[in-house]
């Protein structure tokens, strides 16, 4: 097959960012097809480009990398700009490559305008990816709240429902979510994965000045308000207050809220703001947690997420403390490997991470069966076959 994917956030394991479309797509072109992923330019990914229309190849991988750059720093408004300049540019490649099959891969909802394009146009099925449920997502969290915007997102979503051959969601809660309010949809769930190989390799001293010989537990990815970063910085305090200063509390990463809660922590011993790294550097300081933490906002759309950074942990063998009550806390009371806490409660969550931090024999049960699950159910080997088994089906059906 010749297979188009339109996706902004391509990276590799050289980035910081999560590698799913790069692992899926190298594992697709090894088995003969044909990709190529029209993507821009992330400022957490390791593609850079030097044009404005750019080709490169990555592992047999066909780029198409449209240079226009995207930030979780930047403004709403300006997030809403770069989305779309991409999204106009893509419909040229919409029109102009050819393809057996066209893959859209949201949120943003607004990369799904090429696949639509080549879907009514030119009559090629279209696979439409749910990485984030938009524009439920961004509504919820109070960031669209233009009435006339909010209806037009609506009516933009159920058309790219309406007009796919397969949707493909990144968690059970997405599909269950999508079949709810469309119950015709063909819609299949393949969650975001883990490089089992690369989080399963020895695990190596740590050397980092502020973390030698520190007991700690880690969160990476964005530090922002949706990622509720402030509960951390709470619950560092809170350990100070009672008197387990030894329990350090290490994010790794950058966003919105990274330097205002660098300044109040400034103070603070227990807790530790380090830079993005490159995702293979980043596994040995996973490797090293006690635990992994997923402190997201509770609501109903987070519910549904699939973030990187829980089946990364659990292949790594690290219990997860998480926040929110979907299936993410099914799944971890189903395989007694990590905790559910509240997301605004900082005791609850101290009191877990204490018990975690004197209790070497249950983190390396949880951790163990963490490990277990993962290599059964968040392979990427696995779950790329999956996706394209679902892609086949679809291609073949008349």
């Amino acid at each position: 097959m010749r297979i188009v994917y339109f996706y902004q956030y391509f990276t590799t394991p050289k980035g910081s960012y999560g590698t799913r479309v790069y692992e899926f797509t190298k594992q697709w072109v090894e088995q003969g097809h044909e990709v190529i992923v029209v993507t821009s330019v992330y400022a957490k990914s390791d593609l850079k480009a030097t044009k404005f229309i750019e080709n490169q190849t990555i592992d047999g991988i066909k780029l198409k990398i449209i240079n226009v750059k995207i930030d979780n720093k930047q403004s709403f408004l300006k997030r809403i700009y770069t989305f779309l300049i991409y999204s106009f540019f893509s419909i040229y490649y919409a029109f102009a490559l050819k393809c057996d099959i066209v893959i859209a891969s949201s949120g943003p909802i607004t990369v799904g305008v090429p696949g639509l394009i080549a879907n009514i146009f030119r009559r090629k099925k279209f696979v439409f990816e749910v990485r984030d449920l938009w524009p439920e997502g961004p509504i919820e969290l109070g960031v669209l709240k233009n009435k006339l915007i909010q209806k037009l997102s609506y009516a933009f979503e159920k058309w790219c429902y309406k007009r796919s051959s397969l949707v493909v969601a990144l968690s059970p809660g997405m599909k269950q979510n999508i079949l709810d309010r469309f119950p015709d949809t063909n819609v299949i769930s393949v969650t975001n994965s883990a490089n089992i190989d690369l989080f399963s390799s020895p695990k190596q001293e740590i050397t980092h000045p502020d973390l030698k010989d520190k007991k700690y537990a880690i969160y990476t990815g964005n530090i922002g308000m949706v990622n509720n970063s402030e509960l951390l910085y709470r619950a560092a305090l809170r350990l100070i207050d009672l008197g387990r200063p030894d329990i350090h509390i290490v994010l790794i990463g950058d966003g919105q809220l990274k330097e205002a809660l660098q300044e109040k922590s400034k103070d603070i011993s227990n807790i530790h703001f380090l830079d993005l790294m490159p995702k293979k550097d980043l596994v040995n300081f996973v490797k090293n947690a006690f635990v992994s933490l997923i402190p997201l906002n509770d609501t109903p759309m987070l519910a549904t997420s699939s973030p990187n950074k829980l089946f990364e942990s659990m292949a790594a063998s690290v219990p997860v403390i998480q926040s929110t009550f979907g299936w993410i806390k099914e799944m971890l009371e189903d395989t007694a490997s990590g905790f559910t806490v509240s997301a605004t409660d900082e005791d609850e969550l101290v009191r877990k991470l204490i018990l975690l931090a004197d209790d070497e024999k249950l983190v390396s049960e949880m951790g163990q069966r963490a490990h277990n699950y993962a290599k059964a159910n968040f392979d990427k080997n696995i779950l790329a076959q999956r996706m394209l088994d679902g892609i086949v089906e679809v291609y073949n059906r008349k």
